[in-house]
């Protein structure tokens, strides 16, 4: 098997990705695009402006990922606009925070849908062009830390996030081996909204002191991992989950542990 010069040049190649006009999705999709691939984004609204990177830009088409039906014309409009998928990444979802016990049931229905089905539905889309495709394609899914550990004030996402991880692992199995398919459980984010969640800089950095590495990650960090997982380099990669969470938390109990130890008399 001859490996190509560079691995990680994708000129030639058909990305979509889903909410990929703002935040993590921008990111994923300027990568995407410096790395010479065609990418379209879909959301319900167009953004402002669409991703740009290496001179090309971005296609943008309507969805509202919770409908099987744009799922399918979304990529039935890449099909007659390139004639090839060749990955798929499932980024659109979020949740507000909210009390799980006062819920309403419209309101966990939609996160359900957005978090879990909508990908399952842009999934099953992709599946028909890339099952074709001599070379398959490669499925990533932007998972969440919430769906690996308690995600109190939005546990319908984080059983949502869970739920995807398992949908990972099973179409890896059932779509072998044409198509690969992988999720990126990330932890703590820095995007353009990070200030409606931890306040302002010295909030945003107090936040980063409590991962390993020190810092919230970046979009460009979550876009480097998709740009592994789509490319030759990870050719033997499927249905794998991805940390990407700086080490993950301090955990709680050496906080107070220290806590205590700063208190206690020196004799």
């Amino acid at each position: 098997m001859t490996a190509p010069s560079n691995p990680l040049d994708l000129t030639g190649k058909v990305v979509l990705v889903t909410g990929g006009g703002k935040g993590i999705g921008r990111g994923i999709s300027e990568r995407f695009l410096a790395a010479g691939a065609d990418v379209v984004v879909c959301s319900r609204s167009e953004p402002e402006s669409l991703p740009t990177a290496g001179g090309r830009t971005a296609v943008f088409h309507p969805a509202d990922v919770r409908d099987p039906d744009t799922a399918f014309a979304t990529v039935a409009f890449i099909e007659e606009k390139f004639g090839r998928l060749d990955v798929l990444v499932n980024n659109a979802g979020g949740a507000p925070m909210t009390d799980a016990a006062t819920a309403s049931p419209r309101f966990s229905k939609a996160i359900i849908e957005l978090n879990l089905l909508g990908p399952l539905y842009f999934a099953q889309a992709a599946h028909r062009l890339m099952a074709a495709q001599e070379e398959g394609g490669s499925v990533v899914n932007i998972s969440s830390v919430s769906g690996v550990r308690p995600s109190p004030g939005t546990a319908a996402y984080g059983a949502a996030k869970a739920g995807m991880n398992s949908l990972t692992k099973s179409l890896a199995v059932e779509w072998a081996p044409r198509i690969r398919t992988n999720s990126i459980v990330v932890g703590l984010v820095r995007t353009e909204q990070a200030h409606l969640h931890y306040g302002d800089e010295d909030g945003i950095a107090a936040v980063g002191e409590t991962i390993p590495l020190g810092r919230m990650a970046e979009p460009d960090d979550v876009a480097d991992v998709c740009l592994f997982l789509a490319s030759p380099m990870s050719r033997y990669v499927s249905g794998a989950e991805i940390l990407l969470h700086g080490g993950g938390e301090m955990p709680a109990f050496l906080r107070a542990a220290n806590s205590e130890a700063d208190h206690a008399p020196v004799n």
